[in-house]
C-alpha cells in the first residue's frame, strides 16, 4: 500500500516540480466548472489554480487553504466512488513552501484536516490520493468534520447527484471573518482557521442553484440552505458567471 501510494504521488507531481508553480489558470480543467467558467475572485498574487482528476481547487497563499474547491458529480460518478479511503496527507509541492500548509501545522492543534473535495466523492485510486492534498483541506473542527458537515452537507449532496438528470456543479469553501491576518492561524506556518463553511449546489439541468453554510463548530448542526445570491451577497464572489440560477 505505501508502494502503490507512493506511485501514484510520483506519477501526479512527475511534471510538476517545484520550480514550477501554479497560476490563477484553469484553462487545463475547465470541466469542473459551470459553462466552462470558473468562480470570479478579487486578484491576489498569492492565488494559485491547482487542477487535479476530480477536482480543482483556487488556493490562497495568504491562508493557505483553498479560496474553494470545485467538483463535478453526477449519477455515474457517484457510483463508481467506491475506492477505499486513503491515509496519507501531504503537501502539494506545486505551491511554494511559504505559501502551502504542512503536517507539522495541524499536528496538535486541535482541529481536524477538513476535505473541501471529500474522499467519498472519489472516483479512482489517484483521485483519492489526490484528495489527501492539504492544498483540499482546511482547519475544521472535529466533530462538525464527522458529524453535521458529513451527513447534512456532503452526504446529501452526494445523495442529490446521485438522483440528478445530469451534471451537478459543486463549489466548496471557508470564509474567514474578519479577514484572514484577524484569523486564528495554527502551526509554524499560520495556517487559518475559518469561521465558516460553504458548499455551494448547483443542479445544471434544472438551473437551480443552493448552498449550505456552516458555522466552524462542534456545536454546529444541519441548517436550512441559503439562496445563492445570498451566498454571492456574504462572499463577494460570482461563483456560476457562466449561468443564472434559479434559487
Amino acid at each position: 500500500m505505501h508502494f502503490l501510494f507512493r506511485f501514484v504521488l510520483s506519477v501526479l507531481f512527475s511534471t510538476t516540480a517545484a520550480t514550477s508553480f501554479a497560476t490563477t489558470d484553469f484553462s487545463a480543467c475547465p470541466q469542473f466548472f459551470a459553462k466552462s467558467q470558473p468562480p470570479k475572485v478579487a486578484p491576489n498574487p498569492t492565488n494559485r489554480a491547482l487542477c487535479y482528476d476530480a477536482f480543482a481547487i483556487l488556493h490562497s497563499g495568504e491562508s493557505k487553504t483553498a479560496v474553494f474547491v470545485a467538483q463535478k458529480l453526477n449519477r455515474a460518478s457517484v457510483e463508481d466512488a467506491d475506492e477505499k479511503r486513503a491515509t496519507k496527507f501531504f503537501a502539494d509541492a506545486r505551491l511554494p513552501e511559504a505559501e502551502r500548509a504542512t503536517l507539522e501545522d495541524y499536528k496538535h492543534s486541535g482541529w481536524s484536516r477538513g476535505h473541501m473535495a471529500p474522499a467519498g466523492d472519489m472516483p479512482t485510486v489517484q483521485a483519492m490520493a489526490q484528495s489527501f492534498s492539504l492544498a483540499n483541506m482546511v482547519p475544521q473542527a472535529a466533530k462538525h468534520n464527522g458529524g453535521a458537515w458529513a451527513k447534512t452537507v456532503e452526504q446529501a449532496t452526494r445523495k442529490y447527484a446521485s438522483r440528478a438528470r445530469g451534471d451537478v456543479f459543486v463549489i466548496t469553501g471557508p470564509v474567514y471573518e474578519p479577514s484572514f491576518t484577524a484569523s486564528q492561524g495554527i502551526g509554524p506556518g499560520q495556517v487559518r482557521v475559518p469561521k465558516y463553511l460553504f458548499k455551494l449546489v448547483y443542479d445544471e439541468d434544472r438551473n437551480r442553484a443552493w448552498a449550505h453554510w456552516h458555522l466552524n463548530d462542534d456545536s454546529t448542526r444541519g441548517s436550512r440552505p441559503i439562496s445563492y445570491s445570498e451566498l454571492v451577497k456574504r462572499t463577494g464572489i460570482t461563483f456560476l458567471p457562466g449561468a443564472r440560477p434559479n434559487d
